[in-house]
């Protein structure tokens, strides 16, 4: 009888795969700078262009069948788009999307492993139909013995034993292509982060933590931010038993009416912030997919396998910074985004180009913004033509690449939630002006 293609392949097949991928992309590199030897700029930028986005689509394929650690490796890594080449980032984007499920017979012999009895004596029904599957898990919605609805995260059985070499594969591969555009310091600072992120998330018990943390944190400040509560005897590091909290998606809410898009924008925004600035600990995951909404304003947040720690003095940099942004101080900007790592050469980008910037930039925080409008993202594009070549003056930094992807990832949340409101309130209780 053929067997169910497993979705963690043996080490070495895995290993195999990997390495033909990289041996491809280094032959294709070395290639092209042997044909681009006598060529112009012109056509050398041009032939490097299409070199990356060759390469870029040979990664998201391969990371893409292999689905599994390696596929987490290629999400994670899309996370951190602002090392690669826009070429090279486009193309592994892709592997965001959800994986097709896992056959429930290996669902339940991994819920049964972990939890130590059989599936139904554990649970009073376990539906066979996910409702949500992932790269390293899937979701199934479930009931326990006295009647309570749940959702059941079951992680993949092998997942989380190859991840290291994986990653390791992975960096090999970019690193052969030359796109990492940062120097082997900052890469190893990256890389670091990026295999603390995938072993959090691959550790169920972690993000029962996170949940609970978040969860005591948000019911003193808001009973309208609801976040699951864990079922800790129904619980292991590979599955994670959740109260089943409904809601409608962004796409639903975005036609209720303008009050009740506009709560829902405010909520999300001071939620966000609170995380940021006063837990220091932040839920980093901003994809629509992990909140769900309902129409007396409540917003539901799922997903804590990510999330980020602050330490107060990077807390601290980051609201100087705003204050310096809300002063136009283009001085003390420079010098928190050096203290933040995020700067390469001080005094080298135009005061000029700070300034049309810090509007673009502040307009959605301290002005009534239409975000369905999204006026500061059309004008950002155009600034950004006069800017590049300037660019290599600021890094990305590990200090700044989560906050900077979670506040972006809202930003479009509120974009297709369609809110229409001023929200400087919201960004003077957070961050308070500095007294004068």
């Amino acid at each position: 009888m053929a067997k169910t293609a497993k979705t963690a392949s043996t080490p070495g097949r895995r290993f195999m795969k990997l390495a033909g991928m990289t041996a491809s992309i280094a032959s294709k590199t070395v290639s092209n700078s042997i044909k681009n030897l006598t060529a112009d700029e012109e056509q050398k930028n041009a032939s490097r262009s299409k070199l990356f986005q060759d390469i870029g689509l040979q990664i998201a394929d391969t990371l893409g069948e292999m689905k599994g650690a390696v596929m987490k490796v290629g999400q994670i890594a899309s996370q951190y788009k602002d090392i690669f080449p826009p070429e090279v980032a486009r193309a592994i984007s892709k592997l965001q999307r959800q994986a097709p499920a896992m056959p429930f017979s290996e669902i339940k012999a991994q819920v049964e492993k972990e939890l130590g009895k059989p599936i139904l004596s554990i649970f009073k029904s376990f539906d066979e139909t996910p409702f949500a599957a992932a790269s390293i898990g899937q979701v199934h919605k479930a009931v326990l013995p006295d009647g309570q609805q749940v959702v059941v995260k079951v992680q993949y059985p092998g997942i989380d034993e190859a991840c290291e070499s994986d990653l390791k594969q992975v960096r090999l591969a970019l690193r052969l292509m030359g796109v990492l555009k940062v120097d082997r310091k900052l890469q190893e600072r990256l890389f670091k982060e990026i295999q603390e992120s995938l072993d959090n998330e691959l550790n169920y018990q972690i993000e029962a933590q996170n949940l609970a943390v978040a969860r005591a944190f948000h019911e003193k400040l808001d009973s309208k931010i609801v976040i699951p509560k864990v079922f800790p005897e129904y619980s292991s590091r590979h599955v994670l038993t959740l109260s089943l909290e409904p809601g409608e998606s962004i796409e639903t809410a975005s036609a209720w009416p303008l009050e009740v898009r506009n709560a829902l924008g405010r909520r999300l925004f001071r939620a966000m912030g609170q995380e940021i600035f006063y837990l220091k600990r932040f839920h980093c995951d901003p994809h629509p997919g992990n909140f769900a909404f309902r129409e007396d304003g409540t917003v539901i947040i799922y997903d804590f396998g990510g999330v980020k720690t602050l330490s107060s003095e990077i807390v601290h940099h980051f609201k100087q910074l705003i204050h310096a942004s809300r002063e136009r101080n283009v001085t003390e900007i420079e010098d928190q985004l050096d203290a933040l790592h995020a700067m390469a050469e001080k005094g080298k980008f135009p005061a000029g180009l700070y300034q049309q910037w810090l509007e673009v930039l502040m307009r959605p925080l301290t002005t009534h913004y239409d975000f369905a409008e999204n006026s500061a993202h059309h004008d950002g594009v155009e600034l950004v033509k006069a800017s590049l070549k300037y660019w290599d003056v600021f890094k990305p930094s590990p200090d700044t690449l989560m906050v900077n992807r979670t506040v972006s990832g809202h930003y479009w949340n509120m974009i297709h939630l369609k809110v229409h409101d001023d929200l400087s309130d919201v960004f003077e209780e957070l961050v308070p002006p500095r007294s004068a």
